[in-house]
């Protein structure tokens, strides 16, 4: 296992690294594009497919129509996502452990911020975080450096290194590489060698409990 840096502060992702919301995100994008006569996709293109922001991935989806589609999305997905939302297995142990050592944390999500901050209230979550970044908070989403800056501001702490990047997808340690952080992958399949473009994670956790224990490492 690579060496990681002492963790001076560490960035989180969201959905499906903190807490389960592929269900919930796939029943509300399928409700879409069913919506707008769309053939609905498979939990597995959903997976793959769903990545960038809002503003970044539905212009691509549905063209002019992307505003009007967003507006569903979000009428679909808030019917469901606090009933559904799942907190995954040692999460809240990660946040207590992490907070009980002084090292600040945020959130850099592609989720819309509102959502984003509804759940983290609904988990009671709110008070671990510095700054809870989402989608359109920042003038640009994830993968751009922008809504690193914004989460770190608070802080008082600039891009490094020894911040660590948490997330599930590509797009976060894309994100990771380009503020010049330690970019983390946390999720039960092992990175393929070929998966990510010049942006390979500095250290591969399957689980939570991984990365606590990587945590303590330091």
């Amino acid at each position: 296992m690579p060496h990681l840096p002492t963790a001076k502060a560490i960035l989180f992702d969201w959905d499906n690294t903190l807490v389960e919301t592929w269900p919930v995100i796939h029943a509300a994008m399928n409700g879409t594009l069913v919506e707008f006569g769309r053939q609905p996709w498979t939990l597995e293109e959903t997976k793959t497919r769903v990545r960038k922001s809002m503003r970044d991935a539905f212009p691509e989806l549905f063209g002019d129509a992307w505003e009007a589609a967003g507006e569903a999305f979000y009428r679909h997905y808030s019917r469901i996502h606090l009933e559904e939302l799942i907190v995954l297995k040692d999460a809240d142990l990660l946040l207590r452990s992490i907070q009980a050592a002084g090292v600040p944390m945020g959130v850099v999500s592609n989720k819309n911020g509102g959502f984003l901050r509804k759940e983290a209230n609904h988990l009671n979550w709110t008070p671990y975080f510095s700054k809870l970044v989402g989608a359109t908070d920042a003038e640009n989403d994830k993968p751009a450096l922008d809504p690193v800056m914004l989460a770190l501001e608070p802080m008082g702490l600039s891009p490094s290194t020894d911040i660590w990047f948490v997330g599930d997808a590509d797009i976060d340690l894309a994100c990771a590489r380009n503020a010049g952080l330690t970019g983390i992958l946390v999720r039960p399949e092992a990175p393929t060698t070929d998966e990510f473009d010049g942006h390979s994670p500095d250290r591969y956790c399957p689980n939570l409990s991984a990365l606590l224990a990587a945590f303590n490492e330091g």
